[in-house]
């Protein structure tokens, strides 16, 4: 635990100075009051990084939020500290049944549905020479097929409700580019994203937005364990050009333009959110990662 905030401080840290860090950037951000007045939105990740900075700014731009996340007791803390706007669910994505409950949640305690953030994601890795099928599937089931059952049950919800409304999946840079040792992570995303074009093109007529966020290297507990890992930041550095991670809240606020009416012309999109990272491709991690297994197996 210890190692993953040390991770997370070096994230949020400069590597070689330049204009504007991360957290300046984030000081000068503002939030739009009233933008989400009246809305209802359920947030899939809720808990942590990204998924929760979205939930504390859309509260504090007006919306009742219910949020997913299988960690009960980050939920609980995050209740406390949001209010009576905010309600914590736990909530596995990739059941069907804790999906639904969810969305009803927010029908029940709030009157309808609005908006959808799907954020929820982790990922098991391996070559693909030697990945286990098990740990392949379980990174498709969160990502991939946790998507799927957030737009289902999001949309009918929202159709319900009526005069539609606006999902966003948060997806990857690796949507698009390729990492070793990432083929469950690499493919659930690039699906996530599918899936998105394929919900934008069917519920367009219900006056469904969908659009996707593909974040790239985001200062997060998700990202902590490989950022710990000696030189890997460097690696990133090096081909990151604005040569700094995001931080949650630059995520957050490209996910809520997308929900908002000043996007209400843009469905089916895949925004990278990357520092222009995409341009350049990603580092070949592999000696970091052999290293630390070396190193443990001597230890």
């Amino acid at each position: 635990m210890h190692r993953h905030v040390g991770a997370i401080s070096v994230l949020r840290s400069r590597y070689r100075k330049t204009a504007r860090s991360g957290s300046e950037v984030v000081k000068l951000m503002t939030s739009s009051e009233g933008r989400f007045s009246g809305k209802i939105a359920v947030v899939t990740g809720g808990a942590s990084g990204i998924g929760a900075a979205v939930c504390r700014r859309l509260i504090a731009e007006g919306a009742s939020v219910v949020a997913g996340d299988i960690n009960g007791d980050s939920l609980a803390v995050m209740q406390s500290e949001l209010g009576t706007s905010f309600v914590g669910v736990p909530t596995d994505v990739a059941i069907e049944a804790d999906v639904e409950n969810m969305v009803n949640t927010a029908v029940h305690r709030f009157g309808g549905l609005h908006l959808g953030f799907n954020i929820a994601g982790t990922a098991r890795g391996g070559s693909i020479r030697e990945i286990e099928l098990d740990d392949y599937m379980f990174t498709i089931r969160i990502c991939q097929a946790g998507v799927l059952l957030g737009i289902k049950h999001e949309s009918n919800a929202i159709i319900r409700t009526g005069n539609g409304g606006a999902i966003v999946n948060i997806a990857s840079l690796n949507s698009r580019v390729p990492m070793f040792g990432a083929a469950g992570y690499c493919s659930a995303k690039a699906a996530a994203h599918m899936l998105t074009q394929v919900a934008a093109l069917e519920l367009a007529e219900y006056n469904i937005r969908v659009n996707t966020v593909s974040p790239g290297l985001t200062a997060t507990p998700m990202t902590s364990p490989i950022a710990a890992l000696p030189g890997v930041m460097d690696a990133y550095m090096d081909r990151i050009p604005l040569n700094r991670p995001a931080q949650p809240e630059e995520i957050a606020a490209s996910s809520l333009y997308l929900a908002s009416d000043d996007a209400s012309y843009i469905s089916g999109i895949n925004l990278f959110v990357d520092g222009a990272w995409e341009q350049t491709g990603y580092p070949d991690l592999r000696p970091f990662q052999e290293k630390a297994s070396a190193d443990r197996s001597t230890s």
